[in-house]
């Protein structure tokens, strides 16, 4: 009986503890006020602390939901998410702030965040180690991080955060239009031409100031040549030597007997 009775008092104290009757005593921010976890929170994430920082700003939030801090931890969360390389944690808190919180006077920021979560992600450690081109990799992250950046340039114009959106825009624009040119170039050798035209059309329509599209103009070309589609090779031929009078492609042409579009 007295083994059952222990055996009993062991499984109640295990509710009591799961449910939280019981005091955490291996926590060491009970009893902290609000402003004590923010000091704490934020000197960890300073101090590139990123882990304890995040386990901070979160009990913050859950212990003063409506406080002047849980506001500031949300945002901080998320910060703290993209630097510790929990993406998908940081765009998460991110979304959910602005949906909780459309009209914070620093959703602008949570936007623009938002927006370098995906930039970053798309460049990747290993890409950064291997070098490896971006616009040989899946652009998803850089769609995603333009649309986010786009989306803070049109609500928040006079944004203090705009003109490095803006800038960020610009190459996520070249970026995306020479990955559709490297797919189409890919399709090329591969002697796939009809599907190598479609990727540099599309390179044109999407993205028509971006530099890629000189080569996607010769792909076209190119590719029209060896399907015998002789009017259409014309065409796309008075479109670049319009719009790239001065191609490296025409010197290269120039340089040999043949047509310079027979070149590859």
């Amino acid at each position: 009986m007295r083994s059952l009775a222990v055996i009993a008092a062991l499984f109640l104290a295990t509710l009591l503890t799961g449910c939280g009757l019981l005091p955490d005593q291996k926590d060491e921010t009970s009893g902290w006020s609000a402003n004590k976890l923010y000091s704490e929170a934020k000197e960890a994430l300073n101090d590139g602390s990123y882990d304890k920082s995040i386990k901070y700003f979160e009990k913050l939030e859950s212990r003063y939901p409506y406080g002047r801090f849980a506001q500031q931890a949300q945002i901080e969360v998320a910060y703290a998410y993209w630097k510790s390389g929990e993406p998908a944690s940081a765009i998460a808190a991110c979304e959910r702030f602005i949906k909780l919180h459309p009209n914070h006077p620093n959703v602008d920021y949570v936007f623009y965040l938002r927006g370098l979560v995906n930039f970053n992600e798309d460049l990747g450690i290993l890409g950064a180690i291997s070098n490896q081109d971006l616009t040989e990799r899946d652009p998803k992250g850089a769609r995603e991080s333009f649309d986010a950046f786009k989306e803070l340039v049109t609500r928040f114009p006079n944004s203090k955060y705009s003109p490095d959106a803006i800038a960020r825009m610009k190459y996520l624009v070249n970026t995306l239009a020479s990955h559709e040119v490297n797919v189409a170039r890919y399709y090329m050798k591969r002697n796939a031409y009809l599907a190598s035209i479609n990727r540099a059309q599309f390179a044109l329509k999407n993205y028509p100031d971006a530099p890629a599209t000189e080569e996607a103009l010769f792909i076209m070309v190119k590719a029209y040549d060896l399907l015998g589609m002789i009017d259409l090779r014309d065409d796309s031929e008075r479109v670049m030597r319009k719009n790239y009078p001065k191609s490296a492609y025409y010197v290269r042409g120039l340089d040999r007997t043949e047509a310079w579009w027979k070149l590859w």
